[in-house]
């Protein structure tokens, strides 16, 4: 035995810079939370208004979850003060969730003037944190581009109605434009990959995190459904159908370009981009993610009876915008998009028509049915020609 802080003790374990601090698992619980307000939020008011509202609020959760994980690549997590900020985003992340379900009425400015508060407090917070050459100019983008659009933010939060929609949904496009373009400022010019140093082994593990989390919040809506409903046995076969899809999308996922994003990106030849790109994809799967749970709430809760068309727009709707994204990671990873995603597309298609003659869990099935198939050609597929990471090239 050595004695404490003698030459012969061991050093204190570093923190593998390619796998996600334990800090930013705990920072993701916040938004299992989030995503089960949105989806409680959204099965309340199925209609185009709803579903309009419900995604202007999960691109801005979104942007939140993603600028915090990608200024970790740059901060080392280690650090008490860099610990009490993201302790701190994840405060008011959860103060954003609870005023999430009622954004459109009264607590539409506290959501506005949290969700401000979250990003020019950030970047404010890194210029003190991080006084390097860089960082004034990455937070400043960053800044400039938020107090624009935090006009649209807080008047959306002083209005009601339509107008609070039409602003908000200005405000976050503009925000989207402003990332999609690397936050473009005079003087200051556009945001560099050297200013973010993304490390893509850490970010893709993070972004399955992000698949996961929506997952995680699917599985909890199913089973606090079944729990607060009287027991039945077709409840009890819709609660098996709705799981199984949650178990299929998680396989359609992870086999094999979920797998091998890592790799993809330390292969592209631009691995910034592909990054930044993939963070898109899994917005796209995401948002499938969150209508499979609106899924599960609507059938487990009436397994039988007619089948609303906005309820059929929805249990089938998720798994095909899931399919989307899944595609286009596909496209990201192996640069080809499975033929399987495009068939599973047609499949859901198909379905549609029949759908208000059928009762909710047998609609339900049908998707479930959709996505099995699809699983079952990704393992033929994969067994008979193996697949490797080749990803397209991006200027």
């Amino acid at each position: 035995m050595t004695a404490e802080g003698g030459a012969g003790a061991a050093a204190p374990a570093q923190r593998d810079p390619g796998r996600p601090a334990f800090l930013e698992l705990f920072f993701d619980l916040v938004y299992v939370f989030a995503l089960i307000s949105l989806v409680k939020t959204l099965a309340v008011d199925l209609t185009w208004t709803g579903v309009g509202e419900t995604v202007v609020l999960l691109l801005a959760f979104t942007l939140v979850w993603s600028l915090t994980t990608w200024a970790a690549d740059t901060l080392d997590l280690a650090r008490p003060a860099v610990q009490v900020q993201l302790i701190g985003v994840a405060a008011a992340s959860l103060l954003l969730a609870a005023a999430a379900p009622d954004a459109y009425g009264e607590r539409g400015l506290l959501f506005a003037v949290t969700y401000l508060a979250i990003h020019l407090g950030s970047s404010s917070y890194y210029l003190l944190l991080r006084p390097t050459a860089a960082e004034p100019r990455r937070s400043g983008r960053i800044m400039f581009w938020y107090t624009i659009a935090a006009a649209g933010w807080i008047g959306g939060g002083l209005t009601a109605g339509p107008t609070r929609l039409v602003l908000w949904v200005a405000a976050v496009g503009v925000e989207y434009a402003a990332a999609s373009l690397g936050w473009p400022v005079p003087r200051l010019g556009r945001s560099t990959p050297q200013e973010w140093r993304l490390v893509g082994g850490r970010v893709a593990e993070r972004y399955r995190q992000f698949v996961i989390v929506a997952l995680g919040a699917s599985i909890f809506v199913t089973g606090t459904t079944f729990s607060l409903n009287e027991y039945t046995m077709d409840r009890a076969w819709a609660f098996l159908v709705v799981f199984m899809i949650v178990v299929l999308t998680w396989r359609i996922y992870i086999y094999r370009a979920g797998e091998l994003l890592t790799e993809a990106i330390a292969r592209s030849t631009n691995p910034t981009l592909l990054t930044q790109s993939a963070a898109v994809t899994h917005l796209i799967m995401v948002a499938g993610v969150g209508g499979m749970a609106v899924t599960s709430q609507l059938v487990v809760m009436r397994p039988f009876g007619e089948t609303p068309a906005s309820w059929a727009a929805v249990i089938l709707g998720g798994p095909a915008l899931f399919l989307v994204g899944r595609g286009v990671l596909d496209y990201t990873v192996f640069g080809r998009i499975s033929r399987s995603r495009l068939v599973g597309l047609v499949l859901l298609a198909g379905v549609a028509p029949a759908s208000s003659l059928l009762p909710p869990v047998l609609v339900a099935l049908l998707a479930m049915s959709v996505l099995a198939l699809i699983a079952a050609a990704n393992l033929v597929s994969t067994r008979v020609h193996a697949r490797m990471p080749m990803p397209p090239a991006l200027g």
